[in-house]
């Protein structure tokens, strides 16, 4: 029996996220917010953070400064049981950082990347990541060190017999090529939003690139916020809405559904309820500041996926 459900490869940050913004923010005047929060950050650690919290057993490889940030963010994923034991440290490196400026529903969003960027293939233990069932990985194109290589470690992964899935996440410099191409066919489950599928297949709307994305990985699953989310498997096609909750902050909301769609997937359950629990997972995660901090509540998790669902 393996001893992880999922091995992840990826980064960890903290994010800075400041709210109630002026409308316009011109430059040599000093603004102010109305409230912040310093939460866990970075789609790799949330999902690492909100599986293990949901009951998957979790392991996670990445790479942080030897920093206080750095130190903040590995102690916030230990908290939810993943196992951190092949983390790297950087010796004098600063630990990525990400500013989050939340105006309603939209945002912008300021990376910068320290060792998000620096975490190499020579640092990954492939036989801890190949005695899970599953492999993932996210953000894709700010993993710059890792990139040139992600196409063989998936292919490795799926030769040692693991299903394997991707989110992408943006790609800053919106090239959407290159790794990206060489990687998929070695991907059983992409996990895009609507902007990024679209992107990724070099599509107008949605309809095309779901029949695009679907000829290259077997299953599609593209999340559309306040839409729910939609997916594509073997020419068939399913959706489930989203959950209506009052919505205090998106962030993570999307790693969140990623979280809930993939420990339903680990379990054998069929796409129509991957997509069901991955929508209440989202929904949950903007229930509270940042994309973990409602994870961290065993009770209020419980309580309202077993009322919501």
């Amino acid at each position: 029996m393996s001893k992880l459900d999922i091995a992840i490869a990826g980064e960890i940050n903290l994010d800075l996220i400041l709210y109630g913004l002026p409308e316009q923010l011109p430059t040599e005047r000093e603004l102010l917010a109305s409230g912040f929060s310093m939460t866990l950050g970075s789609s790799s650690a949330i999902l690492a953070h909100n599986l293990a919290a949901l009951g998957s057993r979790v392991g996670f490889i990445t790479k942080t400064g030897d920093d206080a940030c750095g130190n903040m963010a590995l102690v916030r994923v230990a908290a939810s049981g993943v196992d951190l034991s092949r983390v790297v440290r950087a010796e004098g490196a600063a630990s990525g950082v990400t500013l989050i400026l939340q105006h309603e529903r939209e945002r912008h969003i300021l990376t910068y990347l320290g060792t998000i960027a620096a975490l190499r293939f020579e640092d990954l233990d492939l036989a801890y990541l190949a005695s899970a069932r599953h492999f993932h990985m996210s953000s894709l194109f700010l993993q710059r060190a890792l990139s040139p290589r992600v196409p063989e470690l998936f292919q490795r992964m799926k030769a040692a017999g693991l299903t394997t899935s991707l989110d992408t996440n943006d790609d800053p410099d919106d090239r959407w090529d290159g790794v990206l191409e060489q990687t998929l066919p070695y991907v059983d489950v992409l996990l895009p939003n609507e902007r990024e599928a679209m992107k990724m297949a070099r599509a107008d709307d949605l309809e095309t690139a779901l029949v695009r994305l679907s000829e290259k990985v077997k299953t599609v699953v593209v999340k559309m916020g306040s839409r729910g989310a939609t997916a594509v498997r073997g020419g068939q096609r399913f959706t489930a809405p989203a959950v209506k909750v009052r919505v205090v902050d998106p962030v993570g909301a999307g790693d969140s559904f990623d979280a809930g769609f993939l420990h339903q997937f680990l379990r054998g359950a069929d796409l129509p309820a991957c997509l069901t629990y991955g929508n209440l997972c989202g929904a949950f995660s903007t229930t509270a500041c940042g994309g973990t901090e409602a994870f961290c509540d065993q009770a209020a998790m419980r309580a309202f996926l077993a009322h919501a669902g």
